[in-house]
């Protein structure tokens, strides 16, 4: 049990009042395991009957909790295992049924999305992932709700290349499908290298086949608050800058742990994990690029901006763990730029490229998220992308991944608008020369050397 003092309930009222502190989203994992049927039909009924019997207080409950405690609880959200495993067990080839399903599911317990229609394929396809990969593009483009992801990589087996192909043919035609949307379409689609069985933010959300039959994930989010604590250090050396982050993130993470606890109590639900991701909104004020900036920078993404991020990152996990010994999921800094009002900012005036992204990278929570580029990038150069995004992830045993709209008939100088929490991205340039032939080549990135710990 969390004892809160009066001192902490007064800080966090400025926190949510003044620097856009809030749970970004309390997130459901529901096992599906149960719910195979060689009868898809069969199969869907399942689905449909237990994450409504399962979800049907969320919404309620993050409402209750919310005014309870003025903590501001911006989306209720649902995870599922991955479709692609019970799509295995049924004799059709059409996967669209499931997709369909979830989203009547995600719809009746009015949650705003729900994630998992999903394949690990990061060193081969099984029937039911080729079938539900294939179906992707139409069941992103004909659901309101459902968003999918794809492992394609790990530390232990290396990069499918052959599935990385794959994703930017499968990335281009979800922008065709949904152009008419400003191809909205590729905003819920995630490629992954090493993905996490407890993460609670979309779109690559899913319940890891490791995880219990149902529990509850937490995600704070708090950009504003952690410049808000920079602004009253400015001149102190790193160390003064790490600590501060650190107490900060603490803070945070203290809140998610009460949110999740209670609505774990609540639901009848295990509490699973705090994701403590400063997570970006549109809105001025809440901006991981402001962070990096009060550090110093004059704008996001000049020489100094790895750095800087780096020791973001570091200092707010080493504060979330302090606080929770269940922080999990990504837990760190995100940088979707058209989320993010300050990325935004840096790429519109030439500050921030796809290049200095790739590096950021490196050493920050996720990948390249959000990521607006002409209609008429080549598949392969979007599969070569996401194939270097795969090596940082494979090479450095992390998350990475990427979440990429080739906004159809958009080109260098236009801006597309996704409204809403995704915010709007100027399109960015990608390199002019072919990766055609290296993207060709297909089969199996090995493992690197350091893969071999046993």
């Amino acid at each position: 049990m969390i004892n809160i003092n009066t001192n902490e309930i007064a800080e966090t009222i400025k926190m949510i009042r003044d620097e856009h502190l809030d749970i970004r989203t309390i997130t459901m994992g529901i096992s599906l395991l149960d719910c195979a049927d060689s009868d898809i039909d069969a199969a869907c009924r399942k689905i449909y009957d237990k994450i409504t019997r399962y979800a049907k207080n969320l919404v309620k409950t993050g409402e209750e909790i919310s005014s309870r405690y003025g903590i501001p609880i911006i989306n209720k959200r649902i995870s599922v295992t991955p479709i692609a495993v019970i799509a295995s067990a049924s004799k059709t080839d059409d996967c669209l049924p499931f997709a369909r399903i979830l989203d009547k599911a995600a719809s009746e317990t009015g949650v705003n999305f729900i994630g998992g229609y999903s394949a690990l394929v990061h060193k081969g396809y099984s029937r039911g992932d080729e079938n539900l990969i294939r179906s992707i593009p139409e069941a992103l483009c004909s659901t309101e709700r459902v968003c999918s992801s794809v492992g394609v990589a790990t530390t232990k087996a290396g990069i499918n290349m052959d599935a990385v192909r794959q994703m930017g043919e499968i990335i281009k035609e979800t922008a065709r499908l949904s152009a008419d949307n400003n191809s909205m379409g590729c905003a819920k689609f995630v490629v992954f290298a090493n993905p996490v069985e407890d993460n609670p933010f979309m779109a690559g959300a899913f319940h890891g086949i490791g995880e219990g039959d149902c529990v509850i994930n937490v995600g704070v989010s708090g950009p504003g608050v952690v410049k808000s604590a920079l602004e009253r250090i400015q001149g102190q050396d790193f160390g003064v800058l790490a600590e501060t982050i650190k107490k900060t993130a603490f803070k945070i993470t203290r809140m998610g742990q009460l949110v999740a606890q209670e609505a774990s109590k609540a639901l009848g639900v295990p509490f699973g994990i705090v994701d403590l991701s400063l997570a970006p909104t549109p809105e001025v004020g809440d901006s991981v690029a402001y962070i990096l900036e009060e550090m110093g920078l004059e704008k996001c993404g000049t020489h100094g901006t790895t750095a800087a991020l780096a020791l973001l990152n570091d200092a707010v996990k080493k504060g979330g763990v302090m606080a929770s010994s269940y922080v999990g999921g990504l837990s760190g800094a995100f940088i979707p730029v058209s989320e993010d009002a300050g990325m935004i900012a840096a790429a519109e005036c030439g500050a921030l490229h796809l290049d200095k992204l790739e590096a950021m990278t490196c050493v920050c929570s996720v990948g390249l998220d959000m990521i607006a580029v002409p209609g008429d990038t080549p598949a392969s150069t979007i599969s070569a992308i996401i194939a270097d995004e795969m090596a940082i992830g494979v090479i450095n045993q992390k998350t990475t991944a990427v979440r990429i709209i080739p906004a159809a008939g958009k080109k260098v100088g236009d801006s597309v608008e996704f409204g809403g929490l995704l915010g709007a991205a100027p399109i960015m340039p990608v390199h002019s020369y072919s990766s055609e032939a290296f993207i060709a080549r297909g089969g199996r990135i090995p493992a690197p050397i350091h893969s071999l710990r046993n």
